[in-house]
């Protein structure tokens, strides 16, 4: 009950802007439970009137009854609107404020968790938390009114009461069990749903690598073997509660037959009239089936309720998942000077990827990084925008600890365009504005010419309204590329950074934009990871990395002379040229 309760008041707080429609809810509901307990009382006065020939009050009962249920029906429509209200609000505002908090958890815990855990609590999970208002409460309403139809019964005869308090008793004993094994069935299968989501996520988003790498066999065994398992524990599911369920509906039969046997020893007894027992038999179905229901069903409303709340709140409040963290201090222009020093990482499996590097970056310089793969050079990419914490050594911004700075001096100055961007499935022109939202189609389309995308677009139906798809399906990789090029002259930023970001054009596209690349030297502090060489021939330094160190550093000539490594990469890259 404690944990009820304090996941209501935290569910409160998204729900404040929304209590009118609450208090509209709970006046129905009071609306309700009256209703249900007058209303059979009124039915069985009827049948009393007609055997007594008593036609007046008959009719003006027979009117009553007819404005109540007139009365209740638009009850039920206002309670209906109002409580979508509540829903609604509540489950939007919730997946907002979620999804913000998943986008500061760091890279790392997304990484070892995967996408699946987080679709299904953005999804399903904050429905949940207004069910409780919506479905929770309407349950609750009919329990209430279970307990003013026993109250009912009480004042009319205590005998009859006593029989469908033990009846009901031994029903809700056996639906709480019921409940308890259903729980746990159902524990197992959000686990194994959970899990068997994030695969089927992986299958859509990977679809043409799975076909490109033949692995459609090996990837569908996998997930078979999961969709089983989970096929499994909803049939295991589904068992508990068909077989429980039977067992209720035996005992709800033999409790009715007693039923009627206890009305005619008490009206043969002469401790019950006619028309009293008219009406404690016409609460059987909501004593002998409701009560017990309406427990389970709150109580395995509660039990989802509080198990999302605390899947959800695990990431609002920071239980689960580490999240970023930032320092307060902020700067509204940097000017573009890096300072590695000392700087050790590794990543959680333990392979070290840095090892006691050191450099220094100057504003406005354009510096080269190679090496092999795995060396460390988007690793250092990643922890200037900080996606990463360093273990040990600092990392500085304009002479400032990086730990020091806030979110937006860093991200808001910088911008990397990687290997392979994601592009969002929307328009050209909306991916773009995700940078900037008050960016002009003069802008955009200026953009995209330095990006030398804007011919293709122009050759499409709907031209910079085209929707580009899931991962930009619709684009090839050297145009995914392009694109985010043209994303990162919209956002303008101080220092960008190139993580082989022409490894998928041709040669001549490649040409034009590192002429655009060249066109911004001098003004930006510009890195560049480079798979082709020919790239940064023109950098002021190039830095290059193995195992972790920089092995060696200088233009472009300098490294030719001094260093084999990187003379056998240039001369190996031009042989294939």
């Amino acid at each position: 009950m404690k944990e009820t309760i304090a996941n209501l008041k935290k569910v409160m707080v998204f729900g404040k802007k929304y209590k009118k429609s609450l208090y509209i809810q709970l006046f129905c509901c009071i609306v309700f439970i009256i209703t249900n307990v007058v209303l059979p009382i009124l039915g069985s006065k009827q049948l009393l009137y007609l055997t007594n020939n008593i036609f007046e009050e008959l009719f003006w009962t027979s009117v009553l009854i007819l404005s109540i249920a007139i009365f209740n029906a638009l009850i039920r429509v206002l309670l209906r609107r109002n409580t979508q209200i509540f829903f609604r609000g509540v489950t939007r505002d919730v997946q907002v404020r979620l999804g913000n908090e998943i986008l500061k958890i760091e890279v790392a815990d997304i990484d070892k968790n995967g996408t699946g855990k987080f679709i299904q609590r953005i999804g399903s999970d904050t429905n949940e938390l207004s069910h409780i208002f919506t479905m929770g409460m309407g349950h609750l309403t009919g329990l209430l009114s279970n307990i003013g139809i026993f109250v009912a019964v009480f004042i009319i005869n205590k005998i009859a009461f006593l029989y469908y308090l033990i009846v009901s008793i031994i029903l809700t004993i056996i639906y709480l069990i019921k409940v308890r094994k259903f729980n746990q069935k159902d524990k197992e299968f959000r686990m194994q749903n959970e899990k068997t989501s994030g695969l089927s996520t992986e299958l859509i988003r990977g679809v043409r690598d799975i076909k490109m790498l033949n692995a459609r066999n090996s990837f569908m065994d996998e997930i078979e073997r999961n969709i089983n398992l989970l096929s499994l524990r909803q049939f295991e599911m589904r068992n508990v509660d068909m077989d429980f369920n039977c067992l209720i509906n035996i005992v709800q039969v033999i409790a009715e037959f007693g039923l009627i046997i206890l009305m005619i020893l008490l009206i043969k007894s002469k401790l019950l009239t006619i028309s009293s027992a008219i009406i404690i038999f016409s609460y059987r179905t909501r004593l002998l089936t409701n009560l017990m229901e309406k427990v389970g069903d709150l109580l395995t409303e509660i039990k989802n309720f509080n198990l999302s709340s605390n899947r959800v709140f695990s990431v609002l409040e920071n239980k689960e998942f580490k999240k970023e963290k930032f320092g307060k201090k902020h700067i509204d222009s940097i000017k573009g000077n890096f300072e590695f020093k000392n700087v050790h990482f590794e990543y959680k499996n333990g392979k070290k990827v840095l090892d006691d590097i050191s450099f220094k970056i100057k504003e406005n310089e354009t510096v080269g990084f190679v090496g092999k793969s795995g060396a460390g050079k988007t690793t250092i990419f990643s922890l200037i925008c900080k996606l990463y914490d360093i273990e040990n050594g600092t990392i500085k911004i304009d002479g400032i600890d990086i730990k020091e700075l806030d979110e937006e001096s860093i991200r808001g100055n910088i911008t990397i365009i990687s290997q392979n961007p994601y592009i969002f499935n929307m328009s050209i022109k909306d991916n773009l504005r995700l940078v900037k939202e008050n960016v002009t189609d003069e802008e955009i389309k200026q953009a995209c010419q330095l990006a030398c995308l804007d011919d293709y677009i122009e050759t499409l139906p709907d031209k910079y309204d085209t929707i580009v798809g899931e991962s930009g399906v619709i684009l090839s990789g050297g145009q995914r590329q392009r694109l985010a090029i043209a994303r990162a002259f919209i956002q303008n930023t101080k220092i960008i950074l190139f993580d082989e970001a022409t490894s998928a054009l041709d040669n001549e596209t490649q040409n034009k934009i590192q002429k655009a690349i060249d066109n911004l030297k001098e003004k930006y502090t510009i890195l560049i990871i480079a798979h082709r060489l020919s790239t940064i021939v023109n950098c002021d330094r190039i830095m290059l990395l193995d195992e972790g160190k920089i092995k060696v550093e200088g233009t472009h000539k300098e490294l030719l002379r001094k260093s084999k490594i990187y003379k056998k990469l240039y001369e190996t890259e031009s042989i294939e040229k």
